[in-house]
């Protein structure tokens, strides 16, 4: 990753981003002057302005800090050439301010000025946005929409599931699996545990059928319940206001399931067209949702980083540690991006199922007395620097190749595999 300094800048400038418009604050190098102006949000608006930059310092670079890391204002202004963008957290800007505004006055041109002075002092502590291709700043956004996407049908799951352990619990025994259009469908056409009883049973193994639900045993169990069941209430006061509720909630499921459906194939088709698609189908347990966002945390361009510690620092797989004193503590790093971070954790947990030494290392620091997630944090540290050396060779993992490391080192590791 590029290193860059004051110098290399003809201004520097902050920009406090808001909805309707935008705080900015331009310091031109080798000056004492600040200039404050405001523009607004539209991309007309920030187009003059950006144009007018590229006139007033031609042939120049300049230096422009915001509180963020993606969103419309950087996507207009990631465009033009001429302009270096720096993401500051929002909680640095906070903190510089408390400390030199005790009464915790803010006023939006105050928080831009706090921006060039951090470009001033700490430019090189800063993070530079280069923007992938189109290609991958796309799979990026699709990944990522698909992870909210996956949340939100979780979070109407769990309130379907509520509303029906109040009236009509036996369809929650019958489907296991919620996230299903079987499931839904069954709840649409039969909301309630009287509208199932009135249900033939041709009719029933016929909607099994066309639900692609051909296990026969499952099917007449199912069938079985369905007629034998016992109604947790008979009181319409109960079960009509929740039935309802399930019906409206079912609705926006099934339209949720097939969004996720819909994404899994444009993710699918946009993923196989990538020149490293190989080096993260070869990672253990990756699979079919995980390997195109371990490729797009990695993204294409080999210098973003300069070694595996800098990507294990930014996705907040590093920890902190802290010194007081005598005293000496570790603690999870609070400030990265969440989605980065989730994306290695959720992939270390399923490596251990599908890698021969990432069992083995579980199981060891399982021994150890080490909690659950605190392994899990640790060997996606461990997995980041084996995926970054196959990111930086364009060469797949090969698993065989890393036991045979491990062993050329005498690694306990390998020992405590075999004798366990």
């Amino acid at each position: 990753m590029k290193a860059y300094n004051v110098n290399d800048f003809a201004a520097l400038i902050g920009i406090d981003w808001a909805d309707t418009k935008h705080d900015i604050c331009q310091h031109p190098n080798h000056t004492e002057k600040y200039q404050y102006s405001i523009i607004k949000s539209k991309p007309e608006a920030l187009h003059e302005w950006a144009m007018s930059l590229k006139q007033r310092y031609p042939n120049q670079q300049i230096a422009v800090a915001c509180e963020l890391k993606k969103g419309p204002l950087i996507y207009a202004l990631a465009k033009y050439n001429h302009l270096t963008l720096f993401t500051i957290n929002p909680s640095s800007v906070a903190n510089y301010r408390k400390a030199f505004t005790p009464s915790n006055a803010k006023d939006d041109p105050s928080d831009a000025f706090i921006q060039v002075e951090i470009l001033t002092l700490h430019m090189h502590k800063l993070v530079v946005i280069e923007p992938e291709s189109a290609a991958i700043r796309s799979l990026t956004q699709l990944v990522e929409y698909r992870r909210n996407v996956v949340q939100d049908s979780v979070d109407l799951s769990n309130k379907i599931t509520a509303a029906l352990k109040n009236y009509y619990p036996q369809v929650l025994e019958w489907f296991k699996e919620k996230d299903t259009f079987v499931f839904c469908d069954f709840i649409l056409k039969w909301p309630s545990l009287d509208h199932a009883k009135t249900a033939r049973k041709q009719t029933l193994l016929d909607f099994f059928t066309t639900h692609n639900s051909h296990y026969a045993q499952v099917n007449d169990a199912r069938i079985t319940s369905i007629k034998s069941a016992m109604a947790l209430t008979e009181d319409i006061g109960v079960i009509e206001p929740n039935k309802l509720l399930v019906e409206v909630l079912v609705a926006q499921f099934k339209v949720l399931l097939k969004g996720i459906v819909s994404l899994d194939k444009v993710i699918k088709e946009a993923y196989k067209t990538q020149p490293d698609k190989v080096i993260f189908d070869s990672l253990p347990g990756a699979g079919q949702q995980l390997a195109p966002r371990l490729l797009v945390a990695f993204g294409s361009n080999r210098d973003r980083y300069n070694d595996a510690s800098e990507l294990q620092k930014y996705a907040g797989i590093a920890p902190v540690i802290e010194r007081s004193g005598k005293k000496t503590w570790t603690h999870w790093r609070y400030s990265c991006p969440t989605f980065l971070r989730q994306t290695f954790v959720e992939w270390a947990g399923f490596s251990i199922r599908y890698s021969f030494w990432a069992k083995a290392y579980y199981e060891q620091q399982k021994s150890k007395g080490k909690p659950h997630n605190s392994i899990i944090r640790s060997l996606a540290f461990k997995w980041i620097r084996i995926v970054y050396r196959c990111w930086k060779t364009s060469k797949p993992y090969d698993e065989s190749k890393y036991l045979e490391a491990l062993k050329r080192r005498g690694s306990p590791l390998l020992k405590f595999a075999i004798n366990s």
